[in-house]
């Protein structure tokens, strides 16, 4: 048995979809029947993912790491430190660093956001992916409706490397600052507890099936898949994604709107 590790926007759909190209279904389907397993690796929390656990798959390491699944049994779930949490959030927004903030299935983003993304040039995944999520309100509320839940993530959005510093200065110690490429002067990433990560995630999927790290495979398009690369067997990188991605990976298929996955099953041997 062979473990199959997906990021979800960009890889496994096209940023902010809700629905992978029939080719990448039919992938998953004939890999499964050869007895191998198929996890979602994303960013996205249990919420956003969830839609896509109908095309077959066994589990998920969501929340970049944070909440880990895998045959409906829960191996992982570790949120922030509420304080913590509260602190950084409230400097962000002192420096005008717009804010979507990550519960387990649920998740709230500041006013305007969209006006920002929208701004932007489209070519970076994660800025599609909230581009199309927060213009169709999928599953994101505003922040004000925010009632204490434990926050995993929080992504960040702004136009000066100087309004993330302080931020940086507080909380770099406990939060790892994932930041995507640049595009048309907006920045974009993530701040990961240093707890855990993708790659972390997947050890706990290894440990709790039995398979060994080297019958592994990830996919994934953009720099916050740098740990699932890093830790997987043999590692894929869609060739729509980040080009210091593609440097570090074992393999570079087509685009997901070129039935990447497809291809790269066959050719590795998965279907």
């Amino acid at each position: 048995m062979k473990l199959i590790f997906l990021d979800i926007d960009g890889t496994l759909t096209e940023p902010g979809s809700m629905v992978p190209p029939d080719s990448a279904v039919e992938a998953i389907r004939k890999t499964r029947e050869k007895g191998n397993r198929v996890f979602l690796c994303t960013g996205r929390n249990r919420g956003m993912a969830a839609p896509l656990m109908k095309y077959g798959m066994d589990g998920m390491v969501s929340l970049a790491g944070g909440f880990v699944t895998a045959f409906d049994e829960v191996l992982y779930d570790c949120p922030m430190d509420h304080g913590l949490f509260q602190r950084t959030l409230k400097i962000l927004h002192e420096d005008g660093v717009f804010c979507t903030v990550e519960c387990r299935d649920e998740s709230f983003c500041d006013p305007d956001i969209g006006i920002l993304i929208d701004g932007a040039e489209r070519g970076n995944s994660e800025l599609e992916r909230w581009r199309k999520m927060i213009n169709e309100n999928l599953n994101i509320r505003p922040l004000e409706e925010y009632e204490g839940q434990p926050v995993y993530k929080i992504v960040v959005m702004y136009t000066d490397q100087e309004q993330i510093r302080r931020a940086e200065e507080l909380a770099g110690k406990d939060f790892d600052f994932v930041m995507q490429q640049d595009v048309q002067g907006v920045h974009n990433g993530e701040l990961i507890n240093r707890a855990y990560d993708k790659g972390r995630g997947i050890l706990r999927v290894c440990s709790y099936t039995g398979v060994p790290v080297s019958e592994t495979f990830g996919f994934g398009d953009s720099m916050n898949d740098l740990s699932m690369i890093e830790t997987v067997g043999t590692s894929i990188c869609m060739a729509n994604g980040d080009p210091r991605l593609k440097e570090r990976c074992d393999m570079v298929c087509p685009s997901v709107t070129e039935d990447g996955l497809y291809k790269a099953f066959s050719d590795l041997g998965l279907i």
